[in-house]
């Protein structure tokens, strides 16, 4: 299905999540945090970015790969991001649900 996002057209499933992570970039990111909450910080983008470049190479994400491989510690993970970060932060990085994720 089709949601407007900062003024751009972008593909999205049922939970939210592009459907094409090519769509991507920070104005949208922006805006999916702002509907979380989230004000982006220099720490936001550590983990986004990281997200996105463990997805663009075939990583698994997990809770746990994020806090031994990430820039920042599962605690910080959750303070960045509550209430379920992987899924937030996947969400607001643009890329599909981690299949670790319930």
């Amino acid at each position: 299905m089709d949601k407007e996002i900062a003024g751009v057209t972008v593909s999205v499933d049922d939970e939210g999540y592009l459907t094409d992570p090519s769509q991507w970039n920070r104005e949208i990111a922006q805006a999916i945090a702002a509907e979380e909450g989230i004000e982006l910080t220099d720490k936001h983008w550590e983990v986004i970015e990281f997200l996105r470049n463990s997805y663009e190479n075939g990583q698994p994400l997990s809770i746990r790969s994020v806090g031994k491989r990430g820039p920042v510690s599962i605690k910080e993970f959750y303070e960045l991001f509550p209430d379920g970060p992987l899924k937030k932060a996947s969400r607001i990085a643009g890329i599909p649900k981690p299949a670790s994720c319930i």
